[in-house]
């Protein structure tokens, strides 16, 4: 039987998009009944599906210590057990492989958006990553605009890199839990209409645009439905790569009606989605787009732009702004959401269809070839 040792350093972010994608590719891998033997190696403790087997390097959740487990500790794993094929589910390979070595590479977002890479620390680490990359026996990413700018950018054949899109988690569908939607609504203190945004606060998210946008949308919604950002704010907001969100809210004087609730929970995240009217998502360049697939997957209509790969993931099933960083432009999505209940429900339907299009068991056969074409 193959031995595949996986690089699990982001089992402690699991709210993060590489631990979104370590969590759900564990849980569907062994799904699949892959035929292969399963490792992974973490800095901590963790509890993994029954087929797969747990091996804790502790470490400190420092920058150099994660070049360090990257770079040393993970090759050396692979090499005391016998791995036949290393896979690094994020863009940080190390430069030797004691066996073929499969990289996913989400996107190439710190070499595209030059605020990504401010600090000396972050240009040496993506310059690092791009050059490990090279050594890579194959290369997966999850769609085909982060395959092109990885083929133009690299230096890598266009033969290496495999687009195996990802999926909606099998908990988000449009079928409501009373108990769970009820759970949500106390938790976070949630009205019954709401806008919501859930996902990053990097300034391509472009969330200073969408506020913006809600001085244009919020008198034509109801008092009672407020703007809904999820997720845990930047500590140290500065400007370049975070905004300080609530005191812009503030400066523009919607502050009571734009609603901050923090990190949510993974188990609260698919009521969170039903619940809304519908959900906000203005980046301006993506690798994938996970929330907005998770929203159409829980029937909630999308408004979101053609950039980096959403298209390729919305298709015509979700109103697509031209500009990220317009606020008239958004604002205008938003309230025809809002007032036009035929186009909301159109998007719905259209939303679940798309959404269907997509699912991590196909995305876990796809893995699990790439594998046995490294190993071959």
């Amino acid at each position: 039987m193959s031995r595949v040792l996986i690089n699990g350093w982001f089992f402690h972010n699991p709210n993060t998009g590489s631990g979104q994608y370590l969590r759900l590719l564990l849980k569907y891998l062994s799904n699949a009944g892959s035929g292969m033997d399963i490792h992974v190696i973490a800095p901590i403790s963790k509890r993994l599906p029954e087929s797969c087997t747990l091996h804790v390097r502790n470490t400190v959740d420092r920058q150099i210590n994660k070049l360090y487990f990257e770079q040393i500790v993970v090759p050396q794993t692979a090499k005391q057990i016998g791995a036949d094929v290393l896979h690094i589910p994020y863009w940080a390979p190390p430069f030797k492989s004691p066996c073929p070595m499969v990289v996913t590479v989400h996107d190439i977002i710190p070499l595209l958006l030059p605020e990504h890479s401010r600090s000396l620390f972050h240009r040496v680490y993506t310059s690092l990553a791009a050059a490990a990359t090279q050594g890579a026996s194959h290369i997966i990413t999850d769609s085909n605009r982060s395959h092109d700018d990885i083929v133009a950018n690299l230096q890598v054949k266009e033969t290496q890199v495999h687009t195996v899109h990802l999926g909606a988690d099998d908990v988000y569908s449009p079928q409501q839990n009373p108990v769970a939607s009820n759970k949500v609504r106390t938790n976070y203190n949630l009205p019954d209409t709401y806008i919501l945004y859930l996902g990053g606060f990097q300034r391509h998210k472009n969330l200073r645009h969408l506020l913006a946008a809600w001085t244009w949308a919020q008198p034509i919604a109801s008092e009672d439905c407020p703007l809904v950002i999820a997720g845990r704010l930047p500590k140290n907001p500065d400007g370049y790569l975070y905004d300080d969100l609530p005191d812009i809210a503030n400066s523009l004087g919607i502050s009571d009606t734009v609603r901050f609730i923090g990190e949510v929970k993974e188990e609260d995240k698919t009521a969170l989605y039903q619940l809304a009217s519908c959900f906000v998502f203005p980046s301006s360049y993506e690798g994938f787009g996970l929330p907005p697939l998770e929203a159409m997957a829980c029937g909630v209509p999308v408004v979101t732009t053609g950039s980096g790969a959403l298209k390729e993931i919305v298709g015509d099933a979700a109103y697509l702004i031209s500009d990220p960083v317009d606020a008239r432009e958004l604002g205008a999505a938003m309230i025809s959401l809002i007032v036009d209940e035929t186009l909301a429900a159109d998007l719905q339907n259209r939303g679940l269809l798309q959404s269907a299009k997509f699912s991590w068991e196909q995305t876990a056969v796809d893995t699990l070839q790439i594998y046995r074409q490294a190993i071959s």
